[in-house]
């Protein structure tokens, strides 16, 4: 089968950064589903990785951690999709990945793909719907009202691919007022129109910005991106007893400014239930067959932005490099081999 991946790490510029290649067809057993990919989106996962972890042994490295596609086989004891199903998932960061033809995938993080729009659009989600979903839900609790705090939730990074999901729950799920971070006029077009009530801009002091608000000291606080940068803003407007987290990777996070409002940290990787095989591990079962009902009754949206074109080695360079420049907007999608 035909797949895409690398066999060194490191930049992009290299000839050999990502390449194409030809692997033999996988067998479904166990949990497993072998599924037929029909398109992938791209994630900040995967140039990181690309970057800095070897493949092991010789063979390449496949990148890739969203996928739409329908399952050829199952292996002898899953029980929850069958041959022929449409399905979606965001698969497992110690396991293969998505940019192949054929993949393995454990059944207990896959969901039913939505059925209203094409699979490029469902590619956009599965990633940064669990993401989004276990982050306000699960860890910071959102519908678990912070005494005396404004009923807000501050998203850093509203435009990216997380936040521009992380809006569009908030608003379907919750009565809770959303407030979006964005800079350059395209995507503060962009957070207003996937439901963010008011947008503020993260170039400029976030404080003055949420007081003029008027609505008091918010409840909680998701950051995406450049946490280190605003770590100690968020400890002046956050509300006393609030509730932050934070998905990305900054190199030193000092949080003692937090203490004397008792804020509580909440890290989220959306990776975490597969690589431990958790005992809620069917949780994002769960959540996928949600958002995709969220999705079939119109109440969210694809975020897909961009479909590049095939899943080969040039289109995936282009949308690797376009991550790493850190002007995306939305999801960035391939489809077909």
């Amino acid at each position: 089968m035909k797949a895409v991946g690398y066999k060194t790490a490191g930049a992009l510029d290299r000839a050999d950064s990502l390449i194409d290649i030809e692997i033999d067809t996988p067998v479904a057993t166990g949990r497993d589903l072998l599924v037929r990919v029909q398109a992938v989106s791209v994630n900040p996962v995967d140039y990181k990785i690309r970057m800095t972890r070897p493949p092991e042994g010789d063979a390449p490295a496949i990148l890739g951690w969203d996928a739409v596609g329908e399952v050829v086989s199952v292996g002898e004891e899953a029980t929850m999709f069958k041959a022929g199903d449409l399905v979606w998932y965001a698969g497992a960061i110690n396991r293969s990945g998505t940019n192949a033809e054929y993949h393995l995938v454990d059944e207990r993080i896959v969901g039913k793909a939505p059925t209203s729009i094409t699979a490029a659009e469902s590619a956009s989600l599965p990633l940064t719907a669990l993401t989004a979903y276990e982050m306000l839900f699960d860890r910071l609790r959102v519908n678990d009202p912070v005494p005396g705090a404004a009923n807000a939730v501050v998203i850093i990074g509203g435009s990216g691919g997380v936040g521009s999901i992380a809006i569009q729950l908030l608003r379907a799920k919750t009565d809770m007022i959303v407030i979006a971070t964005a800079s350059r006029p395209e995507t503060q077009e962009w957070v207003k129109d996937l439901g963010a009530h008011h947008v503020i801009d993260h170039t400029k002091p976030l404080t003055p910005q949420i007081e003029a608000l008027g609505i008091g000291q918010p409840g909680y606080v998701f950051s995406t991106t450049h946490t280190h940068q605003y770590i100690e803003q968020i400890a002046e407007f956050i509300a006393p007893q609030g509730r932050f987290g934070l998905i990305d990777d900054p190199e030193t996070l000092n949080i003692m400014p937090f203490k004397v409002k008792a804020v509580s940290t909440h890290w989220e990787l959306m990776f975490t239930r597969s690589l431990f095989g958790t005992a809620d591990i069917t949780r994002q079962h769960d959540i996928l067959n949600e958002v995709a009902e969220l999705l079939d009754a119109g109440k969210i949206r694809s975020t897909a932005t961009e479909t590049l074109g095939k899943i080969d080695a040039a289109t995936l360079k282009r949308a690797h490099a376009i991550l790493e420049s850190n002007k995306a907007k939305g999801k960035l999608v391939l489809e077909g081999f």
